[in-house]
């Protein structure tokens, strides 16, 4: 059994996070339309997917730090690692709104502006300076849109900490617009060249991944941290004083995802009903259900800090969705656990892959 969990370990995922991000967005979704046994049930699922993968990660920092370093550096693996960053407060958020657990929240949000600012840099320098680079086919994808999620994630648990501070409120205030300004700086330079790869480059169905919803997700996340901002304008004059832009610009990146959706949905049906491409249980399905869930609790968040009460009718079956896919893909990572452990105590001397 160690031998599978020290195997499973090396080739850890780094985008594994997504269960995190995408279990979070949905309890906190839940939580706002009044699904509390489902809220609180997602969130004790939150606490044991957040430790477990802490503890895989860190068995696989001491183990297999040379594997990691190469990861965290590669074009296509290495923007999984955000997911470390906007899992952690994405779990933080979920304990504030959900659980009022402040003070552990405070401690998420240190360790996700430590991560995030050791992956953001060592990533982007990493595939900068490196001399031997893919195409853009081969090297852009929707997961790249997580750094965006990530910065986001941190403005959003910064502005909901904000109320505890008592010193310095509007410097964490400042802190958390200016993330939410990076993450949009960010959603737009890579959106282009992700958009650019869609319509100008050659694309197939097998390139056509779970991780390109986070061209939806990440503008979901966006329209959140703008909704949490605006929510908390009264705390700080200057915030107060560009609520007006700021509702423009987070209404502009909520409309941006609206128009995803329908063209997601449309490219999965040509993937894998056109093309019959087989659907399976991947890590990667976590970056399909994040964004869905997300929309839902952000879109609900919009309809609050612009006051326009008939967007909850949008989160109001959008949530059916998120949960319809949030089971699905929970369900496949149960059975695809089941099913390794099974073969490797039943042939537990072949090599089992992942």
């Amino acid at each position: 059994m160690i031998e599978l969990i020290m195997r499973k370990v090396e080739k850890l995922f780094p985008g594994y996070f997504a269960l995190v991000m995408a279990t979070g967005a949905l309890s906190i979704g839940t939580h706002l339309l009044g699904m509390e046994f489902i809220s609180v049930l997602l969130l004790y699922v939150n606490v044991v997917a957040y430790l477990t993968l802490w503890f895989l990660t860190l068995i696989r920092l001491t183990r297999y730090f040379p594997r990691v370093v190469e990861d965290v550096t590669s074009h296509t693996l290495g923007p999984g690692f955000f997911t470390l960053v906007a899992g952690t407060c994405v779990f933080g958020s979920q304990l504030i709104i959900v659980a009022d657990m402040v003070k552990i929240a405070t401690y998420l949000l240190a360790l996700a502006i430590c991560l995030w600012t050791v992956i953001m840099y060592t990533f982007f320098t990493a595939v900068t300076v490196r001399k031997e680079k893919p195409t853009m086919a081969e090297g852009i994808n929707g997961a790249w849109l997580i750094a965006a999620v990530s910065t986001q994630s941190i403005s959003i648990l910064g502005t909901l900490l904000s109320p505890s501070i008592h010193n310095g409120q509007d410097i964490v205030l400042f802190f958390t617009l200016c993330m939410y300004f990076l993450g949009g700086m960010l959603y737009l330079n890579i959106m282009t060249l992700i958009f650019y790869r869609f319509t100008f480059v050659e694309l197939k169905h097998a390139a056509l991944t779970p991780p390109y919803w986070i061209n939806m997700g990440a503008v979901a996340i966006t329209t959140l941290a703008g909704s949490t901002l605006i929510l908390h304008a009264h705390s700080w004059p200057l915030l107060k004083e560009i609520t007006p832009f700021i509702k423009g610009f987070t209404l502009f990146f909520w409309i941006t995802g609206t128009w995803w959706i329908p063209l997601l949905f449309i490219l999965m049906i040509w993937r894998h009903l056109y093309h019959r491409y087989p659907l399976s249980y991947e890590p990667q399905l976590w970056g399909m259900v994040f964004p869905l869930a997300m929309y839902t609790t952000s879109t609900f968040q919009l309809s609050k800090a612009l006051e326009v009460p008939f967007l909850t009718v949008i989160p109001s079956f959008m949530v059916y969705i998120a949960l319809a896919a949030w089971i699905t893909v929970f369900a496949g990572l149960m059975h695809h656990l089941y099913v390794t452990t099974r073969k490797h105590f039943q042939a537990p001397r072949k090599e089992i892959g992942f």
